[in-house]
């Protein structure tokens, strides 16, 4: 870290920093209902409201948004004529999946080796908690030289677009002359980069059925049309030989000329057992930032423990299609329904849900806002040098901040580097990241202001 007054502000205010994050995390903040209550939401957001109006913000609200959750506004005042400059982060989280896979408690902020671990604690939770550190330290020293917006969404993992809405609808309430995502991340620990694409997305849910009710494997198998043997062929042609993504009419054959990934350390990166390969072709920054991917993310069908011997009648997955800029994600919905509706097998009875979507996002990385970014990490990060790079994950308000307000600079940096695991087991945050990061920010501040 550099040695100067406002670096040591930062500094000294981490414990407080470690202190409210592990409140944070300690809401079970999923924005689905039916697998947390909603007043766990609910409860974080009254966290942030109480927050931001104990640090001086007006206007503190919370904005019930047409998806059925919440989102926190607040503004901080600065000096007559200066830019105003929007700080966003979510509170809502991804689930934590197999709670027994977590080496600690996953809603329980929990040091270890180094890092922080909690679910939310990078993605992006923390993230909110750059932003204020980043204010506070201000504070100290002379004050925020920025008017300060800040919105923190609380749906934004499920790609259920209720601050888009809202924001459509509001279209004087986040106008700002740079915004800054917090929800991104460094390339690597100790290497500054800022993200200057984003991957779109889709959410569908498939719905496969064959029989009128389950049979007998004995009796019936073999002549059966089985409903989760036909998901199985209809997932699997979503898949080309190699493993890349085959959607009929969609284009993924893109190159990325930007900063490229190594493949032995994505290898590393993404833990992936010794002799298995890995997806696709062309060189992996093509695969991640360039091109189309889709997942798998569930399957609803009868259990390993407690099955029995039965064709099936029915079965249902959730699939998820990563899209990148360029490719517009509603027409990315209308070929990833159009390709599943016709390759279902047997003439089983195909129903597909369209559940979430976003626009893929490409940031102007001349803009000024920009030249005081790349100075401030330089600095924060003791003369490295400012990287851009893309990312695999969306955020649907990117592109809808970016139509409501087209002059705007759009930057996004954060905490979620590939160590942090987000959206998997064992997700943490580096509190060396954390502290470098908040003072970049509070650095870009200054410089923004002129």
């Amino acid at each position: 870290m550099p040695d100067s007054p406002l670096a040591r502000t930062v500094a000294a205010l981490q414990p407080r920093a470690r202190t409210e994050l592990a409140e944070l995390v300690a809401f079970k903040s999923v924005a689905d209902p039916a697998q947390f209550p909603k007043s766990e939401c609910e409860a974080a957001a009254h966290w942030i409201v109480d927050t931001l109006r104990a640090d001086g913000f007006r206007d503190v609200a919370l904005l019930d948004t047409p998806d059925g959750t919440q989102s926190v506004y607040g503004f901080l005042p600065g000096p007559a004529g200066a830019p105003t400059v929007l700080l966003y982060a979510h509170y809502d989280v991804q689930p934590p999946l197999d709670e027994t896979a977590w080496v600690s408690p996953p809603f329980e902020l929990t040091e270890r080796d180094g890092r922080w671990y909690g679910r939310g604690a990078a993605d992006c939770k923390g993230g909110l908690i750059m932003h204020l550190t980043a204010l506070r330290a201000l504070r100290e020293h002379g004050g925020v030289p920025v008017n300060v917006k800040v919105i923190v969404e609380g749906s934004e993992e499920q790609g259920t677009g209720g601050l888009e809405r809202y924001a459509e609808a509001h279209p004087d309430l986040l106008t700002a002359d740079a915004i800054v995502i917090g929800d991104t991340g460094n390339f690597r620990v100790g290497l500054p980069t800022v993200t200057s694409t984003l991957r779109g997305m889709t959410l569908v849910r498939v719905q496969v059925d064959t029989l009128e009710g389950n049979l007998h494997s004995g009796q019936f198998g073999g002549a059966a049309p089985d409903a989760l043997a036909a998901l199985i062929r209809l997932l699997d042609s979503l898949r080309a030989e190699d493993g890349s993504t085959t959607v009929t009419g969609l284009a993924a054959d893109a190159t990325w000329d930007g900063l490229q990934y190594p493949e032995e350390d994505f290898r590393k990166d993404a833990k992936i057992l010794d002799g298995v390969g890995l997806l696709g072709d062309g060189t992996i920054a093509d695969r991640i930032w360039a091109r189309p991917a889709v997942t798998v993310l569930g399957i609803d069908c009868p259990p390993v423990i407690g099955a029995t011997p039965s064709v099936q009648a029915g079965a249902r997955a959730l699939v998820s299609l990563r899209v990148p800029p360029g490719t517009d994600a509603a027409e990315a919905t209308k070929l990833l329904t159009a390709h599943l509706e016709t390759a279902a097998p047997w003439g089983a009875r195909i129903a597909v849900e369209q559940v979430g979507q976003g626009q893929a996002f490409r940031a102007d990385t001349t803009s000024p806002a920009y030249t005081s970014m790349a100075e401030a990490l330089q600095e924060a990060y003791d003369g490295a040098e400012m990287q851009t790079s893309g990312m695999g994950g969306s955020i649907p308000l990117c592109n809808t901040l970016a139509a409501l307000y087209p002059d705007a600079e759009i930057l996004l940096i954060g905490l979620s580097e590939p160590e942090a695991q987000i959206h998997a087991v064992n997700e943490s945050v580096s509190p060396e990241e954390l502290e470098r990061l908040s003072l970049a920010e509070a650095l870009f501040l200054r410089r923004y202001a002129g």
